[in-house]
């Protein structure tokens, strides 16, 4: 199992270029099953959880072809004859997103058979809101053996119909899910309490070039006419800010300068906000944003939110910078239960750090010492990442796989703008997993 091995102490000086957002492209990538004609997707990014998408896809039947040289962000997909409209756990038990394709596939093929997701690490991640939705569109729903099977009715023509559906909470996957479902359904479908995330009006601009109509996406409120039939088209993936936020963040906690190129500053309102707090000096242009990393860090509170609030793919990040800020810091985890497991191995590597439930108490200014640390989610490795470019002497991260599903060569990236890190294999005996907080 990879490791990452990481010597703390280098400023991280020069530019590191943003790749395509992760939880853009898959949505997009599900869209590609509402059409028989090719959907050619750019700026796709090369992580783990891409390729598990695309094996998923070609399991159904779907053709996809991946681009080479200078073309390797790009895929192509063809969904011309899906043979097999399901979602296996084999294939997308390692992927909590694999529930965006039940809308796709019920609303163009009459039936879907989809693995549940189950638990995560950070919390379960249940889609009853997904089950509900597709029913107020005339979806049949049963469950058994750990799969959702939704089915059309046949003496309606094998068609969804529109219908008003109203979030009981707010849920990404599930307004995307239910948008695609809504543009081949019969009649308007009007959204309430959707998702207003970015990546949500990314799916909506992919759907609206293959021939959706599509109204209001990036609000609260969502307007959906159905059409009979989606054609093909061409789409760019936004650029992912939870990577551009975690670049900023790495330059500011290791006192660099450090422009983070290729990404969209609208889409980091939050965070940059929050940085400022903290006494970060950032420069913004039109698709960019320059952080220099040479003023002392100020504590600030945190409260994660919906979007367009301070992300909760954000938080480990920022525990990591508060670490080293002067003061207490008080982080409150809301989109999540438990998802401060990080911390620990934070506290392994001398953080300073209390759990109270949902409440995280960070008191900063506190030296970091190099330590083995485990990852146990994504964004918690980064966090480990960030803490261990700080850190005196040489850290090892275990179970970067996780990092790997969402962060497309990060320690090519680090590398380049001077940090010391590289990927080994085992070299040191497994310890027990960190409680969870």
């Amino acid at each position: 199992m990879d490791k990452l091995v990481i010597r703390g102490g280098n400023p991280l000086l020069g530019t590191v270029r943003i790749s395509g957002a992760k939880n853009a492209a898959l949505p997009c990538m599900a869209a590609a099953l509402l059409t028989d004609e090719p959907v050619i997707l750019e700026n796709i990014p090369q992580v783990r959880d891409i390729e598990t998408t695309r094996k998923l896809l070609a399991a159904m039947g779907a053709e996809v072809e991946l681009g080479y040289g200078r073309a390797h962000h790009r895929t192509t997909i063809c969904a011309h004859t899906l043979a097999a409209p399901e979602a296996s756990y084999e294939l997308v038990k390692t992927m909590r997103s694999s529930t965006l394709v039940l809308g796709p596939l019920v609303a163009r093929c009459g039936r879907a058979r989809v693995s549940l997701p189950g638990g995560c690490a950070i919390g379960a991640r249940p889609i009853d809101l997904h089950i509900k939705g597709l029913e107020r569109l005339g979806a049949k729903i049963t469950q058994e053996h750990g799969y959702v099977e939704a089915t059309t009715d046949p003496l309606k023509g094998d068609r969804l119909r529109g219908a008003e559906v109203v979030f009981d909470r707010i849920t990404v996957t599930g307004t995307e899910d239910l948008l695609m479902a809504a543009t081949l359904a019969d009649g308007e479908t009007v959204m309430q309490n959707c998702a207003r995330e970015p990546e949500v009006a990314d799916l909506a601009a992919l759907l609206n070039a293959m021939g959706a109509k599509i109204q209001g996406a990036g609000t609260s409120t969502i307007r959906v006419k159905g059409v009979a039939k989606l054609h093909g088209a061409r789409h760019r993936i936004i650029p992912d800010r939870i990577e551009a936020g975690t670049f900023i963040i790495a330059g500011a906690l290791t006192g660099g300068d450090v422009n983070v190129a290729g990404c969209d500053p609208a889409h980091l309102t939050a965070i940059l906000q929050k940085l400022a707090e903290t006494g970060v000096k950032t420069s913004v242009k039109a698709d960019s944003v320059r952080v220099m990393g040479d003023q002392p860090l100020a504590a600030a509170d945190l409260n994660t939110e919906e979007y367009p609030g301070f992300p909760t793919d954000m938080q480990a990040q920022y525990m990591a910078l508060t670490t080293q800020a002067a003061g207490t810091s008080i982080i409150t985890e809301n989109i999540f239960e438990n998802r401060f497991m990080h911390a620990q191995e934070l506290v392994r590597m001398g953080a300073n750090i209390k759990i109270e439930g949902r409440r995280a108490i960070v008191r900063g200014g506190t030296p970091l010492s190099a330590a083995a640390v485990l990852a146990s989610d994504l964004r918690a490795s980064a966090s480990l990442v960030l803490a261990a470019l700080v850190a005196d002497g040489e850290t090892i991260i275990d179970r970067v796989y996780h990092l790997d599903r969402g962060y497309e060569n990060i320690e090519e990236k680090l590398k380049g703008v001077g940090a010391e890190i590289r990927r080994v294999g085992n070299i040191f005996p497994k310890r027990a997993a960190s409680p969870a907080q």
